[in-house]
């Protein structure tokens, strides 16, 4: 693969060296800089002319900084004459804001994959979007991974024999479902109703979860207000263990703290698109590498082969 060029920003170079190590390729250097101005720079310190280059950079917190490095480093790649720019987003923070749903709003993940594409995107690979539609925004092809394998694998080392997954909320059971038939269990849901960023009600959960081992699967958690919501009805119906998973473990706020004070919650279970913060580490907490199926599938565009097997629903 010596044609490939692999760079990150400061976002999670973790998880960049790990795609990178998969790939058995050098992770590139690259520097940031901040002008007096509070301005960023970026500069690709590799060669990248005619290579295919890509650049790793979930956007996390702070996401409009990481968002402008992103920026800038597609556009110094283009600037440096690259053959093909692939952006590897493994989280898109603006894939929340989709639709118009109150008067004179903005919708941000259609103005940032603009943005990207503007900058010199040629393609885009990143997973577990907030919302399907999301994937439409950009201009250019998406390549949209999962993580329901890699989370299915790790539960598959329990006895779910009375196992039950859960959906927080109607528009995520999609998801939910292609997971339960992964594991052979059932799955059930929660009536939701968000109010505001952090006020959600659930009213009640569709499924039988009494007497039963639960697996709460959402694609992110940040403030962790729709989950705490979701255990209170779970409590009332009899659920007998509750174990949480998700692709994004955001934990804002003190979020993961929360979660791991809850007495009935045996295990969070997360992946590794963003960082988790060292500080908020618990023992119940599991992180799942996804840098092996991000590396297959930057292999697999970069040597022009299918990628459909690694996203496609199970």
């Amino acid at each position: 693969m010596h044609d490939i060029a692999v760079f990150t920003g400061t976002a999670h170079p973790a998880l960049a060296a790990e795609i990178c190590e998969h790939l058995a390729v050098p992770l590139q250097p690259a520097r940031v800089n901040r002008f007096a101005n509070d301005c960023l720079e970026v500069q690709l310190q590799a060669n990248c002319r005619e290579r295919d280059v890509y650049l790793v950079q979930p956007l996390v917190a702070p996401v409009q900084e990481h968002l402008v490095e992103l920026l800038l480093m597609a556009d110094a790649a283009r600037g440096a004459s690259a053959a093909r720019i692939t952006v590897v987003m493994p989280h898109f923070a603006y894939a929340r804001s989709d639709k118009k749903d109150a008067p004179r709003i903005s919708i941000g993940g259609r103005l940032v994959a603009d943005l990207l594409v503007t900058a010199g995107a040629n393609r885009v690979l990143t997973m577990a979007l907030h919302s399907p539609q999301v994937h439409g925004f950009f201009a250019v092809p998406v390549d949209h991974l999962h993580a329901l394998r890699e989370l299915a694998e790790h539960f598959r080392g329990y006895d779910l024999s009375r196992a039950t997954v859960v959906s927080p909320d109607l528009g995520y059971a999609k998801s939910a479902s292609a997971f339960a038939r992964l594991l052979d269990v059932p799955v059930a849901a929660g009536a939701k109703q968000r109010f505001s960023d952090d006020r959600v009600e659930i009213t009640s959960v569709i499924g039988e979860v009494a007497d039963r081992d639960v697996i709460v699967l959402d694609d992110e958690i940040a403030k962790g207000s729709t989950i705490l919501e979701l255990l209170a009805r779970l409590r009332e119906q009899g659920a007998r263990s509750i174990r949480v998973a998700c692709t994004h473990g955001l934990f804002a706020a003190g979020a993961l703290d929360r979660l791991a004070a809850q007495p009935d919650v045996t295990e969070i279970v997360c992946t590794n698109t963003v960082p988790v913060p060292h500080e908020s580490v618990t023992d119940k907490l599991t992180v799942l590498s996804v840098a092996p199926v991000l590396a297959e599938a930057v292999r697999r565009i970069h040597n022009g082969e299918s990628v459909s097997a690694l996203f496609d629903a199970p």
